[in-house]
């Protein structure tokens, strides 16, 4: 599958409750943003690095699944994050880019940005390639 529709994402996941929304999705890059809200606010109100890692750890699943072959997953295995720059508000946008995509491990780079091109977070992804099931095991 080289392309991915937006609009086909469940609406009651972790994106829809952090409000990421992704707006390409290819094999090779995805792209998604996020509004920086006091609902993404660590204790001292500025950006939670949890929400960063979320965001970073959905695009590189997104991407790795387009890359995998047809009746194949993926599943984050692993997932690091420097937290560079502090926020409160305003847009953050993730890029994530391959690095490996193998038969059964892909890691991405990912890097979050805010609305000056700042990077904000840079992480790295591993993911696990694994058959797809249709139960929930």
């Amino acid at each position: 599958m080289p392309h991915m529709d937006p609009s086909h994402f469940p609406p009651e996941t972790l994106m829809s409750t952090l409000g990421i929304r992704v707006t390409e999705a290819t094999p090779d890059c995805v792209v998604a943003e996020m509004e920086v809200t006091p609902r993404h606010h660590q204790p001292f109100g500025f950006l939670h690095g949890g929400a960063s890692v979320a965001l970073a750890e959905t695009v590189a699943s997104i991407g790795a699944f387009l890359a995998a072959p047809e009746g194949h997953t993926s599943f984050g295995l692993e997932i690091n994050a420097n937290h560079l720059r502090p926020m409160r508000s305003g847009k953050v946008t993730a890029v994530a880019t391959p690095l490996h995509k193998g038969r059964t491990t892909h890691v991405w780079n990912i890097e979050i940005r805010d609305d000056q091109s700042r990077l904000v977070c840079i992480s790295r992804c591993t993911l696990a390639i694994v058959a797809a099931r249709g139960d929930s095991q």
